[in-house]
C-alpha cells in the first residue's frame, strides 16, 4: 500500500534514561502521534489506536515500569505486522511485541508502537494429533490451545499461571515455564518452528532440518563458529536458565537451532507471526497431593527427595502466603485441606484411572513422610485440587499486599523470579530471607521449588529517592547470591528492564559482547524493544511511581488506601485476571467487548493516568475515563476475584460524583438514582402507577424521557408494600418466638416490587422462633444513588438510616438483608462513607447477614423439611455478584442442602443487569450479552423440574425478560418446603 503522508515523525530515543518530563516520556508531541498513525492506518487492515485511552492503557504491563505508546496497533495477519515494521523503520519509531500484557520484567511496555495480536492473530490454525504439534498465532490463549488440545488427548506443556490469559507468543518471547516445566519443560523446549519478520522486514522460518541460507543465518554461523569455547563455556546448566539470549542453543551439537535461540529474546530480535509447538499427552487422571514441612525452607530442603519421583509439578509455599491471603478477607475452605505445617510442597500425580494415579500419590506420600517427615494430604476430588491450586495461581496478586499489624503494606516485582539448581535452593532461600532482613525489607518467596525458580514480591518503596536506592542496592546485592548459587536472575519471566542491568553479574564480558553481536544480526538499529536485554535501562528508571500525581477532591474514605484513589488504583499490579473470559464473576464487560478499556485493569490505568495528569490531562472532567467507566456494570467483582481487591464499583461511585458535580447529570440517574423516592410515592397509588407502566404511549415517554434502554420493560410495583402486609394481622408472622430479635431490612426492591420474599422470610425466621421486626421507620442503603455517583446524596439517606437503626446496631442485633446488593452496602460500601464511630456497633461493623449466614449462626439446628420426601430436588442458582463479592453462598448451599435440594450455583458471572446499569440507554447489549455468555443458556436448558433460584432482584429480572423461566428467592424455596410439610401432616 502506498503511503501518502510522508512527514518525519520524532524517533523515541532508546538510550535515553532516568525521569524525563511528560513530553519526553511519553515520546509524542501530539501531531507527530497522528501523523504516525495515519501513516499506519494507510498501511494496515487491522485497527490502529492513538487515542488517550489506548496510550494509557498499554503504557504499562505488570512490572514496575511505565512506557507511554504513541499508538497501538492490532494486526489482522502477518502482512499488516510486516508493514507496520516497514512503517516504523522508515520513521525510526521502535516496536514492542505484546502478549497479554503480564510480564512482569518490563519488556511488554514501550514508547513507540505497541503490537497487541489478541483482537485478530488468535487463531490456532492446525493440530496434527499424530505428529503431536499444533500451528499457532502469537495472540492464541494457552488455555484456548489446551482446550483444543484435549480433544486428542493432548495438551501444551508449559502452563504459567496466567494460562486463562497469557498467550502464545508472550510464552515464546519470555521462555515461560510454570508448574508443570518439571515433568514436561520450558517453552523452548516445547517449540518446534517459528515464522518471524526480522527488523529490515525478511521474512524467515526456523525448524526442524536446515535454516535458511541469508544473511541473517550466515552472520549467526560466523558469530558460533568464532566463538565456541566462550558460548561452551559462558552458560550456567541449570533447568530454569531464561537470563540472556540463548546462544548455546545455536552451538553444532545443539543442531544450530535458530527457533531455540529466538525463544526468550523477549522480542528484541525478530517479530513472531507464527509458531509450530510441540503437543504432549495429557495424564487421563490427576491427583493432587500436599506435603507439609516446618517452614518454607525445610520444604525447600525436601526438593531433592521428591524429584526422583516424577511428579507433574513441585510447587512451593510458605505460611505467609497464607497470612497474606488471610488479610483479603473470606477464608477460602481450601485452607481446610492443607497438611498440617508451616511450609508446603504441592505435588501432581499423574495415572491411567484414579486407583492408579491415588496408589502413586499414596507411594510418594509415604516416601515422603519417612524421608522428610513431612505431614500429608491428597487431593482426588477436582473441585478440591481447583480450589487448592487456585491458592498458588492468586499468589503473583495476594503477594501484593504484605500484613502488617497495621493492616498491609505494598510489595512490587523487580526480583520476582529467579532460579538455582533445585538441590542448592533450601540453601539459597535462607541466604535470601537474612538479604531481606539485612535490608530492611519483607517479601513472601513462593514458586517452583522442583526447578529451583522462586517467586517473591517485596515492600520496596519505590516513590523516594530513599526507597528506591534501596530498591537498587538489593537488587545488586541478589543478584550477586543467586549467581553465588550457580544460578540465574530470571528463571521465568526474562530480564526486561528489571534484570537486564544485572547481567555482567551473571555473564562474562565476552559474552555480553556476544549478546550485542547476536542483537545486532537481527536488528541492527535497535529498532526491536530497545533498552531490553542489550544497552537496557536502568532498573530503577521509567518507574510507574515517578512522576506527579495531581491532588484532585475526593469524597470516598479509602479506608484500605490510606485515603488514597491513587494508591487504590496502584492496587492494580496488571496481572490480567480480569481478562480471564472463561471463569468467574470479573469482569463482565470485557468478557462483552474483548477491550482492554473495558477491564478492570483497564480502568485501573485510566484512573492511575488520570490522577497524573499527562496522558490523561482533564481530571474528573475526563470524557475518556467517563466512557471507560461507563460500560462498568459495578458489580464488585473485581472486589472478591481480583487477586489484589480492586474495587472499580467504588472507584466508578467517586468518579461520577466527581464528574457531574454541580453539572446536569444523565436522565437515568434521575430516573434510576432516585428510585426509593419514585418507589415510595407509587406506593401511595400503585395501581395508577402500574397503569402508566402500563400504557404503551406513556411508557414509551417515560423510558425515553428517564434515559433508560428502549428494549426493557418497566417493572410494575406491588399493590401492597412489605411494610402494609406485615402490618395486616392475616399476613404478619405470628408473634409466638423462642429466639432474639431479628431485623429484616425491607429493601426498595423487596418492599416494593417483591413483598413476597420479604414475607416468605418473615414466614421462614418465625418457624426457627425469632422476633422478626422491622425498623421502627423507613430506612435505606443509599444504593441507587451509590452506583449512580450521587454520593451526597447517598450519605444523607445512609445517615438518617443510621440514625434509625442505631440501638440495633449498639445492641448487635442481627440484621437479615434479603437483597444482595443492600448487603453488600451495610457490609462494604458504608465504610467508604462513613468512619467507624459514624457507624457505631462493634469498630463500626453492622451485623448484616443474609439469610442462609443467619440461619447458620443463630439458628443451626432448626429443621427444614426436604422440599420433595420422594428425593433430591435439583436446582441452579445465579449467585448475586454483589453476593459474591462480599459474602459467597457456601451458607445458601449448606441450607439448601438441608431441605433436600441439590444445587449448582452456575459459573455465570454478573447477570447482566446489574441494577440500574442494563436499564440504562446504550447498555442493552451489553448487559444481554453477559447474560447469554452462560445465564441464558443454562436456564434456558434447564428441565421444567429444576429450580431456578437468584436472591437478586436484578438478577430475577434479567432471567424474565431473557428467558421462559421465573426465578425463587432462597426465602421463598424454605417458605415452600415448610407450607408442603404443613400441607402434607394436615392430610
Amino acid at each position: 500500500m502506498s503511503d501518502p503522508v510522508n512527514e518525519a515523525v520524532t524517533p523515541a530515543d532508546p538510550s535515553s534514561t532516568g525521569t524525563p518530563q511528560a513530553a519526553e516520556r511519553t515520546g509524542t508531541a501530539p501531531a507527530d502521534v497522528e501523523r504516525l498513525a495515519a501513516r499506519l492506518r494507510t498501511a494496515v487492515t487491522g485497527d490502529v489506536e492513538a487515542d488517550p485511552t489506548a496510550r494509557a492503557v498499554f503504557s504499562m504491563d505488570a512490572s514496575n515500569y511505565r512506557h507511554v505508546p504513541r499508538a497501538v496497533v492490532f494486526p489482522r495477519d502477518a502482512d499488516d505486522v510486516r508493514a507496520t515494521l516497514r512503517v516504523c523503520r522508515e520513521l525510526g519509531v521502535p516496536i514492542t511485541a505484546r502478549g497479554a500484557g503480564t510480564s512482569i520484567a518490563g519488556q511488554a511496555v514501550g514508547e513507540g508502537v505497541v503490537l497487541d495480536h489478541t483482537r485478530y492473530m488468535n487463531r490456532i490454525l492446525d493440530i496434527d494429533p499424530e505428529a503431536r504439534t499444533a500451528r499457532v498465532q502469537p495472540g492464541v490463549v494457552l488455555d484456548a490451545l489446551r482446550a483444543e488440545a484435549s480433544r486428542y488427548g493432548l495438551t501444551f506443556g508449559p502452563d504459567p499461571s496466567t494460562h486463562s490469559r497469557c498467550t502464545l507468543g508472550g510464552m515464546i518471547g519470555n521462555d515461560s515455564c510454570g508448574s508443570h516445566s518439571v515433568a514436561w519443560g520450558r517453552t523452548t523446549h516445547n517449540v518446534v518452528a517459528l515464522d518471524v519478520l526480522a527488523a529490515d522486514g525478511t521474512a524467515m522460518s526456523f525448524g526442524p532440518g536446515e535454516a535458511p541460507d541469508n544473511a541473517h543465518t550466515r552472520a549467526l554461523r560466523s558469530l558460533v563458529d568464532d566463538n565456541l569455547a566462550a558460548i561452551r563455556q559462558g552458560f550456567p546448566s541449570l533447568p530454569r536458565r531464561v537470563s540472556g539470549y540463548a546462544l548455546d542453543r545455536l552451538l553444532p551439537e545443539n543442531g544450530f537451532d535458530v527457533a531455540r535461540a529466538l525463544v526468550g529474546s523477549e522480542g528484541t530480535c525478530a517479530l513472531l507471526t507464527e509458531a509450530t509447538v510441540r503437543l504432549v499427552p495429557a495424564p487421563a487422571v490427576r491427583v493432587l497431593l500436599v506435603a507439609g514441612y516446618a517452614d518454607d525452607v525445610a520444604a525447600a530442603d525436601a526438593v531433592p527427595h521428591v524429584l526422583p519421583l516424577e511428579p507433574l509439578t513441585l510447587e512451593g509455599m510458605g505460611s505467609d502466603m497464607i497470612d497474606a491471603l488471610l488479610v483479603r478477607g473470606r477464608r477460602p475452605a481450601a485452607l481446610d485441606r492443607l497438611p498440617e505445617g508451616g511450609g508446603w510442597l504441592f505435588a501432581e500425580i499423574g495415572g491411567d484411572d484414579l486407583a492408579d494415579a491415588r496408589a502413586r500419590a499414596e507411594r510418594i506420600a509415604a516416601t515422603l513422610r519417612s524421608e522428610t517427615g513431612a505431614t500429608t494430604s491428597i487431593a482426588d476430588d477436582p473441585a478440591d485440587q481447583k480450589q487448592l491450586w487456585s491458592i498458588r495461581e492468586a499468589a503473583s496478586g495476594i503477594a501484593t499486599r504484605i500484613p502488617t499489624p497495621e493492616g498491609s503494606a505494598e510489595a512490587w516485582p523487580g526480583w520476582e523470579d529467579a532460579a538455582v539448581p533445585p538441590e542448592r535452593l533450601g540453601s539459597y532461600l535462607r541466604e535470601f530471607r537474612r538479604l531481606l532482613v539485612d535490608h530492611g525489607l519483607r517479601g513472601i518467596p513462593y514458586g517452583h521449588f522442583g526447578e529451583g525458580c522462586v517467586h517473591v514480591r517485596i515492600d520496596f518503596t519505590l516513590t523516594d529517592d530513599d526507597g528506591r536506592a534501596r530498591f537498587r542496592s538489593f537488587m545488586e546485592d541478589a543478584g550477586d547470591l543467586v549467581v553465588a548459587h550457580g544460578g540465574s536472575l530470571s528463571g521465568e519471566h526474562g530480564d526486561g528492564q528489571a534484570r537486564a542491568e544485572l547481567l555482567p553479574r551473571m555473564y562474562s564480558p565476552e559474552i555480553l559482547r556476544l549478546f550485542e553481536a547476536f542483537k545486532a544480526i537481527w536488528d541492527p538499529d535497535d529498532l526491536l524493544n530497545p533498552g531490553v536485554l542489550v544497552r537496557p535501562r536502568p532498573m530503577d528508571a521509567d518507574l510507574r511511581f515517578d512522576g506527579p500525581v495531581r491532588e484532585l477532591p475526593l469524597t470516598l474514605k479509602y479506608p484500605h488506601d490510606g485515603g488514597s484513589l491513587a494508591v487504590a488504583a496502584r492496587r492494580c499490579v496488571g496481572v490480567g485476571k480480569c481478562i480471564d473470559t472463561s471463569t468467574g464473576v470479573m469482569c463482565p464487560s470485557y468478557m462483552a467487548t474483548g477491550r482492554e478499556e473495558h477491564s478492570t485493569r483497564g480502568r485501573a490505568r485510566m484512573l492511575s493516568e488520570m490522577m497524573r495528569g499527562e496522558t490523561v490531562p482533564d481530571g474528573w472532567r475526563s470524557t475518556e475515563v467517563r466512557d471507560a467507566l461507563d460500560l462498568c456494570l459495578a458489580c464488585k467483582g473485581c472486589l472478591s476475584d481480583c487477586p489484589v481487591n480492586v474495587d472499580m464499583a467504588s472507584y466508578k461511585a467517586e468518579f461520577l460524583h466527581q464528574h457531574y458535580r454541580r453539572r446536569v447529570r444523565p436522565a437515568a440517574h434521575y430516573s434510576l438514582g432516585f428510585l426509593p423516592l419514585w418507589s415510595r410515592l407509587a406506593a401511595v397509588a400503585p395501581r395508577a402507577a402500574n397503569a402508566v407502566l402500563g400504557s404503551r404511549v406513556l411508557s414509551r415517554a417515560l423510558t425515553r424521557l428517564g434515559g433508560i434502554a428502549p428494549e426493557r420493560s418497566l417493572p410494575r410495583f406491588a399493590r401492597r408494600t412489605l411494610r402494609t402486609r406485615l402490618r395486616t394481622r392475616g399476613e404478619a408472622a405470628p408473634a409466638t418466638f423462642t429466639r432474639p430479635r431479628v431485623v429484616l431490612w425491607p429493601d426498595t426492591f423487596t418492599d416494593h416490587f417483591s413483598p413476597e420474599v420479604g414475607l416468605a422470610a418473615a414466614r421462614v425466621l418465625d418457624h426457627a422462633g425469632f422476633d422478626v421486626v422491622l425498623p421502627r421507620s423507613s430506612v435505606c442503603c443509599g444504593l441507587t444513588w451509590i452506583s449512580t455517583g450521587q454520593l451526597g446524596v447517598a450519605r444523607t439517606v445512609l445517615r438518617r438510616t443510621l440514625k434509625v437503626l442505631g440501638p440495633e446496631i449498639a445492641a448487635g442485633t442481627p440484621i437479615v438483608a434479603l437483597e444482595p446488593s443492600c448487603l453488600a452496602v451495610l457490609r462494604h460500601d458504608i465504610h467508604d462513607l462513613f468512619d467507624p464511630a459514624e457507624i457505631g456497633g462493634d469498630d463500626g461493623r453492622i451485623n448484616a447477614l443474609t439469610l442462609a449466614e443467619f440461619l447458620e449462626r443463630y439458628a443451626p439446628d432448626v429443621d427444614f423439611p426436604e422440599l420433595d420426601p420422594g428425593g433430591p430436588t435439583e436446582a441452579i442458582t445465579q449467585q448475586h455478584c454483589h453476593q459474591h463479592a462480599v459474602a459467597g453462598n457456601a451458607a445458601d448451599q449448606r441450607v439448601m442442602a438441608k431441605a433436600g435440594i441439590s444445587c449448582r450455583t452456575l459459573d455465570s458471572g454478573c447477570c447482566g443487569l446489574a441494577g440500574n446499569f442494563g436499564m440504562e440507554r446504550g447498555h442493552y447489549d451489553v448487559s444481554v450479552a453477559a447474560a447469554e455468555r452462560v445465564l441464558v443458556p443454562e436456564v434456558e436448558a434447564a428441565s421444567d423440574d429444576t429450580l431456578v433460584l437468584a436472591d437478586g432482584f436484578s438478577c430475577r429480572t434479567q432471567i424474565a425478560d431473557l428467558t421462559s423461566r421465573r426465578a425463587v428467592h432462597l426465602a421463598e424455596i424454605l417458605d415452600r418446603a415448610l407450607r408442603n410439610r404443613s400441607r402434607r401432616t394436615s392430610r
